[in-house]
């Protein structure tokens, strides 16, 4: 069994390392966390968060983050004092109960990747890492953790006690090298923080982190969409025509762009089969994770048009589960920039909605050509 006694996780619960997608969605099922939809999707719901959290986010304010965080309302400080009490008491909610561990990899560029240590309460939080993340191949003597993700949803912080804002509290520590997370089960706190993590780990390198979403050509041409979330960057990126890099998160270094994650996690409120039948696909396949999508309690058939939970519904899955994916999850420098905004009333669904909020022009042009020559010249 894992010993996990040096990140204070030593206890009476079991162990659970790196199990397969079959199984995590076992133990899901088992622990009644989830039930399956009538094409074998995985479906949960998250509760009274279906979304993140972020003013629930913290980093922990020390010798080293003090003078190289833009500290506000957005990055708000945490004390180590502070931080180093809620994480023992988390561990110690943790640790005779049973935990799921997944080793993986963010950053598909084998000189700019981070090995990533996640561990969670529930099972199908495991498999989420297991789908958004690069798994690591099953045993793999040679991982060693870079960054410790702990995910504890059921443990509850206490205001006054910890000095967070609420019951939800998300601590970025670089100095120890990990994250915790408790009192929210959304998933997407879970790929949101180590993006953070890579924004601030590859600009030591001069490499440039970007929300955005990335596809190639048949003749290499890429093109990168920027966009706030639930603008379109998932849907422009999923053509038909084009190999998918990534639908959310990449690094631009000296040879190009390279995705962050091995999966993707797409809104899937009203998707069409019609004009998404990329993305449509994979709702129904095994191993895909559905939050907060209904679903009927006797046929198991999803609803994908009610918003009875969120408008923020999404569907976790590999990448490999889009059939013209670009595996390697690279592409040369980018030859074409949008950017996804919100689009106008009255442009329909699906990828139509989204190309009338697709913006270029000359200025998306300059920018790419300064970033071109900042890549080319960065050491």
């Amino acid at each position: 069994m894992l010993d996990l006694k040096e990140i204070g996780l030593a206890g009476n619960g079991r162990r659970f390392h790196n199990l397969s997608a079959p199984v995590l969605v076992e133990n899901a099922l088992l622990a009644k966390d989830a039930v399956l939809s009538d094409h074998g999707a995985l479906v949960v719901q998250t509760g009274k968060y279906t979304g993140r959290s972020p003013e629930d986010k913290f980093i922990v304010h020390d010798d080293l983050t003090a003078s190289v965080v833009h500290w506000g309302k957005v990055n708000k400080a945490i004390g180590r004092a502070e931080a180093d009490q809620l994480y023992d008491q988390i561990c110690a909610y943790l640790k005779d109960r049973d935990l799921f561990i997944q080793d993986c990899y963010a950053g598909c560029h084998d000189s700019h990747r981070l090995s990533v240590r996640v561990v969670c309460e529930r099972a199908w939080h495991a498999l989420f890492a297991q789908n958004m993340f690069i798994d690591c191949k099953k045993g793999d003597a040679q991982f060693k953790s870079d960054f410790l993700v702990i995910h504890a949803p059921g443990f509850k912080a206490l205001p006054s006690r910890d000095k967070t804002r609420s019951e939800v509290a998300v601590v970025v520590d670089f100095t120890k090298r990990r994250v915790f997370i408790c009192g929210t089960e959304y998933a997407g706190e879970i790929k949101k923080s180590v993006f953070s993590v890579m924004n601030h780990v590859l600009a030591d390198k001069n490499i440039l982190g970007m929300h955005c979403s990335a596809n190639i050509g048949k003749d290499g041409d890429v093109a990168i969409f920027f966009g706030l979330s639930g603008t379109g960057k998932t849907t422009l990126s999923a053509d038909p025509k084009r190999r998918l890099i990534g639908d959310d998160e990449h690094g631009w270094c000296d040879d190009g762009v390279f995705n962050f994650e091995g999966g993707c996690y797409a809104k899937v409120i009203r998707l069409s089969r019609k004009d998404e039948p990329e993305i449509f696909a994979t709702t129904e396949q095994f191993g895909t994770i559905l939050e907060n999508v209904v679903i009927d309690s006797e046929s198991r058939v999803l609803d994908l048009n009610s918003d009875h939970f969120t408008e923020n519904t999404r569907a976790s899955y590999p990448i490999e589960q889009i059939s013209n994916a670009e595996l390697s999850g690279m592409g040369g420098h980018p030859r074409i920039m949008a950017v996804a905004r919100r689009p106008p009333p009255g442009t329909g669904s699906g990828r139509r909605r989204s190309q009338a909020a697709a913006v270029s022009g000359n200025r998306l042009e300059r920018a790419s050509a300064r970033l071109r020559r900042h890549s080319s010249t960065s050491s």
